[in-house]
């Protein structure tokens, strides 16, 4: 069996899911530490959820969200605009031969999870779940 050397299969490769937690982590360190010159960005607290590449790893996206959640349009605008200054503070942690493009968008992962919190409390969905009406209380989604 001849195997190709890049990654065929459905998900993301072990390389880019490495790659893409080492960005992440690098990322929100920068942020923390208020390394950015930019005094708009750093006021701001702004975490780094995930952060997907590319199968060439040429362009990496972070998904990024406020704390609160309230100012998510300005803190992509101050990513954004940083972006160059925010690659350089990455690629100095990353041992790849091209330095990935960056680029942002909005974390809506606890959107979804509340989300689907709504649905879980839904009356119709909670019977739908315990369709014989033993549904312990302690049990309910919360």
């Amino acid at each position: 069996m001849v195997r190709n050397k890049f990654h065929t299969g459905s998900g993301p490769s072990q390389r880019q899911l490495r790659v893409g937690e080492l960005i992440r982590r690098t990322l929100s360190d920068v942020l923390m530490r208020g390394d950015i010159h930019d005094p708009d960005l750093n006021r701001m607290s702004i975490t780094v959820g995930e952060v997907t590449t590319s199968p060439d790893l040429r362009i990496a996206t972070a998904y990024v969200l406020p704390l609160g959640g309230d100012g998510a349009d300005e803190a992509l605008d101050a990513l954004r605009r940083n972006r160059h200054e925010l690659r350089r503070a990455v690629s100095k942690n990353l041992t790849l031969k091209f330095s990935p493009e960056l680029r942002f968008a909005t974390d809506e992962t606890f959107d979804r999870m509340d989300d689907t919190r709504r649905m879980f409390a839904d009356p119709d969905v909670a019977r739908d779940l315990h369709p014989s009406g033993d549904q312990d209380p302690d049990d309910s989604v919360a």
